[in-house]
């Protein structure tokens, strides 16, 4: 897979895919930025990759994932959409880094997963702070569907209920359970308990019905 911005965020993410076995090509039209002993197991390219030329040197045709990590929302953009359109890339994932640009990071625009650094930042603080609201952590563009998350409250009605007597909405799917520091695969038996941290993946009109059905009293109507 190739990752174009070799900045700390690209590097992260190319450590990390390393270390699970991947195979990575960091790409910055910055030579500062290219320092191949910061990455050693990576391969590196110094070359602009909104140029079609500099894609083509990368052979993008032989990826699978293309990462587009840079600062720049505009580069992000057109290197989704270069990879996708010229070159068949079956996935990219596209890192926004101001909010008012998310709306643009669709799949017309190549990008089948956005990653907003200030969304995701956002969401992570009211996942800490609040209990029974339902926190929105992630957008599956091409499922029309949400990662949410909920701590249930201790007055919820499904408090120690199992999770197979639950009446959850259509097409909805409790994916984790998050208690006491452990994770725990959803099973009809298992009771959820309050203060559990309880991840769904839901569709985004299913989303207030979720929310009222774990925690009625906050959430009525």
């Amino acid at each position: 897979m190739a990752i174009t911005g070799a900045g700390a965020v690209g590097r992260s993410i190319a450590r990390e895919l390393i270390g699970n076995g991947h195979a990575v090509l960091l790409i910055d039209k910055d030579a500062r930025a290219v320092k191949p002993e910061r990455v050693p197991d990576a391969e590196w390219l110094l070359a602009d990759s909104c140029e079609l030329s500099s894609l083509e040197e990368a052979r993008l045709d032989r990826c699978d994932v293309v990462i587009a990590a840079t600062g720049d929302d505009k580069v992000n953009l057109v290197t989704s959409l270069l990879a996708k359109t010229e070159f068949g890339v079956p996935r990219t994932v596209a890192r926004v880094n101001h909010p008012n640009n998310e709306w643009l990071f669709t799949e017309a625009w190549g990008v089948d997963v956005n990653v907003s650094t200030p969304r995701i930042m956002s969401a992570l603080v009211e996942e800490a702070v609040t209990v029974g609201d339902l926190v929105r952590l992630f957008t599956f563009r091409q499922g029309n569907a949400n990662l949410v998350e909920m701590t249930l409250p201790a007055e919820s009605p499904y408090v120690g209920k199992p999770t197979g007597l639950i009446p959850f909405p259509e097409n909805c799917a409790l994916v984790t359970i998050l208690r006491d520091g452990q994770v725990y695969v959803p099973d009809p038996e298992q009771p959820v308990e309050a203060g559990d941290e309880l991840l769904f993946v839901v569709p985004a009109e299913g989303e207030d019905a979720l929310e009222h059905l774990l925690a009625p009293d906050a959430h009525p109507g």
